[in-house]
C-alpha cells in the first residue's frame, strides 16, 4: 500500500473496563507507520466515563466525540459518515452491540470495510437491552470480518450464524510495556501484604456476592487479610450492603473506578475471579502478567488462560468451599504460589501480548483494504 491503512475504532463507552482498555492497548502497540488509528466515542450523558478518549495517545490518531440524544440515537450514523469521509477512513472497527449497529450502517453508507471484535455478551438482562443485543448479534453476519478474541466467542459466532469464512480468531492481548512498569514495584513489596482482590464491573455475571462470602470465611480464620474490589457498576450498592452485614466488613474496601488500577493490582497477593460468564478477561491476564497467583471459577474463556495447578487454580462454578480451600493453599504455600505466578507470567508473555495482537490486526486490515481477505472469502464461498 502507498499509504497507511486508516482505521476508525468506534465504541460507546460504559466505563474504562476490558473493551476500552483493549482498544488503548491495540492503539499503543500498532505500527504507526502502517496504521493510522482514530477513535470515535459516543457522548450520551454528562456523567458518562470517557477515560478512554482522555488517555488515547495523540500520536496514534485523532479522537472524535459523537453526541447522542439518549442511549441510542440513529443520527450518530450521519456523524460517523462525516468522520469517515473527512478522515478518509478505510476500515471501521466496532466494539459492542450499539457500535456494531451504528458502525455497520455507516460503513455500508460510505462503502468502506467494517470489522467487529466481540468482547463478550451479557448474561441476564432486561427485555429492552436483550432486544438490542439480539439485533446487534444479528448484524454481525453482515460485517466484512468478525474477530472474536477467544475460542468460546468464536463458537458463539456459529450460533449467531456468522459465516465461518468471515470470522478470524485473534486472541486477546495485554500491553506488556504498561505492565512492566508496575512489575518492579511488585517485586519490591513482595511478602509485605495479605490482600485478595478483584478488578472489573460490579454486575451480576461477575459473581461478586460469592467473592464476599469466600473472603468472609477466610477472614474468620485470619483477620489480617484484606479484600479490595476495584471497579463500579449497577450492583455496587447492593454488594456494599451485603458486605456491611459481614464480620469481615472492616477489611473489605470498595475502591470504585481507579486510574491507578495497575498500581493497586500489583499489591494483590491473590487475584480472585468468581464470574459465571467471560470472554478472555483482560483483568485476569493483567494479574498473570504481573506475577500474581490467580484463582477463578472454571468457565469458558477463563479455561483458555488458566491451567489448573499450572498457571492458576480453577474451582467448579459456584463451588465456594473449593475456592476457599484454594485460597488457603496459595496464601500459605509461598513456593507453590510463586510457581503458579511464574508459569502464568511466562504464558502471557509468549501467547497474549498486545504487540502480537496488533500485528495480526494490521495484517487483517491490510488484507481487507487490498481485497485479499474478500477474495479468499469469495473463493471459499464458490468452492
Amino acid at each position: 500500500m502507498t499509504r497507511p491503512v486508516r482505521v476508525l475504532q468506534f465504541i460507546t463507552p460504559s466505563g474504562f473496563y476490558g473493551a476500552e482498555r483493549w482498544i488503548l492497548a491495540l492503539a499503543r502497540n500498532s505500527n504507526h507507520e502502517k496504521v493510522v488509528c482514530d477513535l470515535a466515542v459516543t457522548r450520551e450523558s454528562a456523567s458518562q466515563d470517557l477515560t478512554l478518549a482522555e488517555l488515547y495517545p495523540k500520536e496514534v490518531g485523532d479522537v472524535h466525540y459523537i453526541d447522542m440524544n439518549g442511549r441510542f440515537d440513529l443520527r450518530a450514523i450521519k456523524k460517523l459518515c462525516g468522520i469517515i469521509r473527512d478522515r478518509e477512513i478505510d476500515v471501521i472497527h466496532t466494539h459492542g452491540y450499539k457500535s456494531d449497529i451504528l458502525g455497520l450502517l455507516a460503513a455500508k453508507r460510505t462503502g468502506i470495510r467494517c470489522v467487529s471484535t466481540p468482547h463478550g455478551f451479557s448474561g441476564k438482562t432486561g427485555w429492552k437491552l436483550a432486544t438490542f443485543i439480539r439485533f446487534g448479534t444479528h448484524m454481525l453476519r453482515y460485517f466484512d470480518a468478525v474477530v472474536p478474541l477467544s475460542e468460546e466467542l468464536l463458537s458463539d459466532m456459529e450460533r449467531f450464524n456468522v459465516p465461518r469464512n468471515r470470522t478470524r480468531l485473534i486472541r486477546n492481548g495485554v500491553d506488556l510495556t504498561e505492565i512492566n512498569e508496575f512489575a518492579k514495584g511488585r517485586d519490591e513489596q513482595a511478602g509485605k501484604s495479605r490482600r485478595l482482590g478483584f478488578i472489573g464491573q460490579m454486575i451480576p455475571r461477575k459473581g461478586l456476592s460469592d467473592l464476599l462470602r469466600i473472603f468472609d470465611q477466610l477472614y474468620s480464620e485470619d483477620n489480617l487479610l484484606q479484600l479490595q474490589l476495584i471497579g463500579d457498576g449497577r450492583q455496587r450498592e447492593e454488594l456494599q450492603r451485603e458486605a456491611e452485614a459481614m464480620d469481615s466488613h472492616q477489611a473489605i474496601s470498595f475502591l470504585g473506578f481507579r486510574s491507578d488500577r495497575l498500581a493497586l493490582l500489583s499489591g494483590f497477593d491473590v487475584f480472585v475471579m468468581t464470574s459465571s460468564l467471560e470472554g478472555i478477561p483482560r483483568c485476569l491476564m493483567e494479574a498473570m502478567a504481573l506475577g500474581i497467583p490467580v484463582i477463578a471459577y472454571d468457565i469458558p474463556g477463563v479455561d483458555q488462560l488458566v491451567e489448573h495447578e499450572v498457571t492458576g487454580m480453577l474451582a467448579p462454578l459456584g463451588d465456594r468451599e473449593t475456592m476457599v480451600s484454594m485460597c488457603r493453599r496459595v496464601l500459605s504455600d509461598d513456593a507453590f504460589a510463586k510457581q503458579l505466578a511464574d508459569n502464568a507470567k511466562q504464558q502471557i508473555v509468549e501467547q497474549y501480548s498486545a504487540r502480537r495482537m496488533a500485528q495480526e490486526y494490521q495484517a487483517l486490515f491490510e488484507a481487507l483494504v487490498s481485497g485479499e481477505f474478500g477474495l479468499a472469502r469469495a473463493q471459499s464461498e464458490a468452492g
